[in-house]
């Protein structure tokens, strides 16, 4: 397997001092292709960011294995700014950062590998067209690409089917069902419970704390969801993190 493992134990990382994950201990094996599912503010999207070091973690600590694995986060659409004047190609190119750094120019065989990346998720025409006349599946399949020039070991998914089509959703399905097979580690925050079932061997099931792990039949189980909303209503907004 050529993705790490990643190691979460007795993670708490907070919001303005309140928490939003809670002492979470997982394991996700290397290669492994887990969904990451919980009520609305279980802290789904705050334990992937805190896995890729872009938020602060208050307490416990996140371990990927390895020697200096690639990782690469595609964050919610809803967060991003389309209104900036940018080319397709410019876009999957930003994935060619770690490699080009700020002053080296992109190679022509960079360029061979970024029109391929779009034509891999279906926008061999779109190289020159700006972000901001596309829709929002055509947006999607953009950062797909630009995840595909990442080629990275593990890959985190923040809601990457959410408000697209459902041919663009089965496309990009396919990109997922593609870097599971080659080995790699991918996580993906989803929402749909049928698509976790049919295609997610491993699941989390996250209310704030960790409430089950492991085979996704397992951890959807009636008992489970059940306890899962439970604890989602219980949850005190004002609740300072706790020093334990």
């Amino acid at each position: 397997m050529r993705g790490p493992a990643v190691e979460v134990a007795n993670l708490t990382a907070t919001h303005q001092r309140h928490p939003a994950v809670h002492h979470v201990t997982a394991r996700f094996e290397p290669g492994s292709l887990t969904a990451i599912v919980g009520p609305n503010g279980a802290g789904k999207t705050t334990l992937l960011r805190s896995i890729a070091g872009l938020h602060r973690i208050d307490s416990g600590r996140v371990a990927i294995s390895g020697a200096s694995p690639r990782l690469a986060l595609l964050p919610q659409q809803s967060g991003m700014d389309r209104a900036f004047p940018i080319l397709c190609l410019d876009v999957v190119m930003q994935g060619m950062w770690s490699k080009l750094g700020a002053f080296r120019s992109a190679s022509a065989g960079d360029r061979d590998r970024a029109q391929a990346a779009l034509e891999a998720v279906g926008l061999g025409g779109f190289a020159r067209r700006p972000v901001g006349a596309m829709s929002a599946g055509q947006f999607q399949r953009l950062l797909f690409a630009r995840l595909l020039v990442q080629d990275a070991d593990l890959i985190l998914l923040d809601e990457p089917f959410n408000a697209v089509d459902a041919r663009t959703a089965s496309d990009l399905l396919g990109v997922v069902r593609r870097w599971h097979g080659e080995g790699r580690t991918v996580m993906a925050v989803l929402h749909d419970m049928d698509l976790v079932r049919e295609e997610f061997p491993h699941c989390l099931l996250l209310a704030r704390e960790c409430v089950a792990s492991g085979p996704t039949a397992e951890v959807l189980s009636a008992a489970n969801r059940l306890k899962a909303r439970m604890m989602a209503e219980a949850w005190d907004e004002t609740a300072p993190a706790c020093a334990a």
